[in-house]
Parts: structure tokens; C-alpha cells; sequence
């Protein structure tokens, strides 16, 4: 008897299953069918890890250009290596001097994080403050990237010793305006340029100089708050602007002094920057966690090593081998399977508390979801991905029964707008969580 109970459980449940899954393929279908996606190129994948089985796929094992949500294999390597807290400097005093080399830290001296422990240390030695070089062989942009872009918020380039998020913060209103960091705020970098033919102001840099414009429209009031990736330079240009920032003097060596004690100096709480990191979708801040990741544990800056490690250690089971470049998902050489992203999401999910991870993904209403699942809030948790053609999304759906799904839905070579797709999408997850 209790064998037969057992065949009539497992049968129910296998026919339960079917329908589930006969009924989340419509769903898919008619999303499929919308006309924003018709004509695209799509992948899904919904996997539930109660019980280890997919219950819905669509060319899941089709490679894509997944955007921002690259940021996913990003954080899992932040969550696997970083720690509790940043590493900011490696540092070592002796009797006449302090030390210092980059880390690769992007919180430090960005105006979202008012825990300085290096400007404080810094600001109150008596020491000569001495900058070492890193061994750093990344280049400023990734691999990819759109050299167009250099003058757009979303694309600072990459250092060992970011500064002010590697960008000159210009805000400008009806009372004038002001560029920080300071050094910016001077007429040889910066210039006001009255045009009568402006819209909104606007402000950019040229493309071989740090020389910083706003366009604007004479007695225009708009508020305008302005981040405009600047040129980092070599070792003299980081010093120079440690030293303006300081107010001291800074000094270029070449060495640790014989015999020194060489320690890290951790900055923010990790979770600090990793949440931002995924709300927002920062790019700087992506692309520095695989630096300071590589700096922790090679005293050598190189993303690609990183990539490296990561796919032949914590990745090398993703059930199709990625071509990964970046930390942020600003190239188009990053491909992605849909059952890839779903492979680390699972991951994570298993390794982590619940309540951690979650709060790092954006959720409805928030971050870049802030437009979308808004009437079911801590429903989805999921990171988005937009490039010009290409719509992601993937993460964690809890339903109305309190399930917990993990899933992935890439979208290449649409020509409708971001917001159509996203909408199509949220109605097909929305339907998944009202009905299981």
C-alpha cells in the first residue's frame, strides 16, 4: 500500500509538473509573439532549485550579448573574493615617510561614501606621502567598448587609484555653477559656453584633453547634475590631484623601503558598493571589482586574469563556455547563454543567505527596476541589461505561494523600444507568480 501511495504521488505530481509547464510554455509564447519580440532573437530559461528542474526553456543554450548582466558573473566573483570590506591601498611606513600603492578601490574620495579611512590617514600623517606604481595591465576602456563614449557618465575609465569615481561632477543652476574635483573647477579645464540654439544644458569634454564644457542656453534655469568621465594619466597625474586634494605634498618612488612591513588598508563595507553596484548598474564600479580582486590576490591588476581564474575554478561547470571580457557589460564581445546566467544565479543562491542577496538585486520599484513589478514589490529580484538591440533580465521570481524561481531572458536584435520588452516580459513573469 504505501508503495502504491507512493506511485500515485510521484504520477500526480509528475502531471502536475506537465500542466505547469504546458502552461508556462503558452505564457512564453505569447511574449514570444508580442510584436516588441517577434523578430528578435530570444533566450529563456526558468529553473526551479526545489527541485533541481527547468520548467521552461527557449534557446537556453544560444549565446547573447547579455548587457549589464554580465554585472551577475561580476558579483558572484566580488561575493567569492572581496571579503568583508574593500581593499583600498597597500601601504607601509617608516620614520620619514608613508607608502602607498593603489588598490583599485573606486569609493575613494566618491561623494557616496562619507568613510574615508585613506584621506583621513593621509590628511593627518607628518610623513612625506610617497605613490608607488602598480603593476597594472589593464587598459583605461575594456575590450569592446565604444571609444565614442569617452565624454558619458557610464563609461570612466579604469585605474589603480580612482579619484572622485574617475569623473568631474558638474552641477550648474540658476545661482551658476560648480565643477568638483577642485582642480577641474579653473579656466584652463573648464569653460561656460552660452548657445542660443540649446536645449537642456549639457556638459561634455574634448576627447584628447581634460578641457570640460557646459552647454547651455543663456538664462536658462535648469538644474543640471553632470558626471563626465575624465583622463586619468600615468602615476604624475594621479599625484598631482592626491596633492590638490590633499593640500600636501605628494611624492613619486619606485619601491617598498628595504625591510618594510607592507599591510592593506580596507575601506567600505563590500555590501556598501555591491549594492549600488547592482541597483544602479554602475559600470565603474564593476570594472573596478575585478581589479581590486586581481590587485588582493596577485599584487597585479589584470581583469583578464581574473576572467581567467574565474572560468577555469568557479566557472568551469557553467553548462556553456562564455566568452567574457569585462566586468560591466559595456562590450559586445561578452556572450551568454540564458542557462549560464541561471547556473551562477543558483549558485549564489545556494551559498548565500537569502536576505543578503537579495537585497543586492534591484526589486520592483527600485534601482533599474524602478519602473517595473511595482505593484508586487520583493516579488522579483533581478538584474537588468540594455545596449542599443539588446533587453536582459534575469534573477529570482517569488510567487504568490511563496516559491522561488531562478530565471534568465535575453533579448538580441530587437528594433522596438527597451520599455515594450520589458513590459512583455514583466507580464510573462507576473502571470508565473499569481499562479504558482
Amino acid at each position: 500500500m504505501r508503495r502504491l501511495a507512493l506511485l500515485v504521488s510521484i504520477a500526480f505530481t509528475a502531471l502536475n509538473t506537465t500542466a505547469q509547464t504546458k502552461q508556462v510554455a503558452l505564457w512564453a509564447n505569447e511574449m514570444l509573439q508580442n510584436p516588441a519580440l517577434k523578430s528578435a532573437h530570444v533566450g529563456i530559461s526558468l529553473y526551479d532549485p526545489a527541485t533541481g528542474k527547468y520548467i521552461y526553456q527557449y534557446q537556453h543554450d544560444r549565446f547573447f550579448v547579455p548587457a549589464s548582466n554580465t554585472k551577475i558573473i561580476t558579483l558572484y566573483t566580488a561575493l567569492q573574493h572581496l571579503g568583508d570590506s574593500l581593499p583600498a591601498v597597500r601601504y607601509a611606513e617608516n620614520d620619514t615617510a608613508v607608502f602607498i600603492k593603489g588598490m583599485g578601490d573606486p569609493s575613494f574620495l566618491y561623494p557616496d561614501f562619507g568613510y574615508q579611512p585613506l584621506f583621513n590617514y593621509l590628511s593627518k600623517t607628518n610623513k612625506r606621502i610617497v605613490l608607488l606604481p602598480a603593476v597594472n595591465e589593464n587598459e583605461r576602456y575594456g575590450p569592446g567598448w565604444g571609444w565614442g563614449d569617452y565624454a558619458d557618465y557610464y563609461q570612466p575609465e579604469r585605474n589603480e587609484f580612482p579619484l572622485y569615481g574617475n569623473v568631474a561632477w558638474i552641477n550648474y543652476n540658476k545661482r551658476g555653477y560648480h565643477v568638483a574635483p577642485s582642480f577641474f573647477h579653473h579656466p584652463d579645464y573648464f569653460q561656460l559656453q552660452p548657445d542660443n540654439s540649446a536645449g537642456e544644458p549639457v556638459a561634455t569634454r574634448d576627447e584628447r584633453r581634460n578641457f570640460f564644457y557646459l552647454k547651455y542656453k543663456p538664462g536658462d534655469t535648469a538644474k543640471l547634475e553632470g558626471e563626465v568621465p575624465y583622463i586619468t594619466g600615468g602615476l604624475k597625474d594621479i599625484a598631482n590631484r592626491l596633492q590638490d586634494t590633499l593640500q600636501k605634498p605628494v611624492y613619486i618612488g619606485s619601491s617598498w623601503p628595504a625591510g618594510a612591513n607592507v599591510r592593506i588598508m580596507h575601506s567600505v563595507p563590500a555590501d556598501t558598493l555591491l549594492q549600488p553596484f547592482m541597483h544602479r548598474s554602475d559600470n565603474f564600479f564593476a570594472e573596478q571589482i575585478l581589479m581590486m580582486v586581481s590587485a588582493l590576490k596577485w599584487d597585479t591588476i589584470s581583469s583578464y586574469k581574473v576572467i581567467e581564474m574565474m572560468k577555469a575554478s568557479s566557472l568551469k561547470d557553467l553548462p556553456d563556455t562564455p566568452q567574457w571580457v569585462d566586468g560591466s557589460g559595456l562590450s559586445r564581445f561578452d556572450l551568454f547563454t540564458p542557462r549560464d546566467f541561471v547556473t551562477v544565479l543558483e549558485k549564489m543562491y545556494r551559498t548565500y543567505p537569502k536576505e543578503r542577496l537579495f537585497a543586492l538585486f534591484p526589486t520592483g520599484g527600485k534601482g533599474t527596476l524602478r519602473a517595473y513589478f511595482r505593484e508586487h514589490p520583493g516579488t522579483v529580484f533581478a538584474k537588468t541589461g540594455t545596449l542599443n538591440g539588446v533587453v536582459s533580465l534575469s534573477g529570482f521570481l517569488v510567487t504568490e505561494k511563496g516559491k522561488t524561481y531562478i530565471f534568465s531572458i535575453l533579448v538580441n536584435n530587437h528594433r522596438s523600444s527597451s520599455t515594450n520588452i520589458r513590459r512583455a516580459t514583466e507580464k510573462f513573469l507576473m502571470n508565473i507568480r499569481a499562479k504558482y
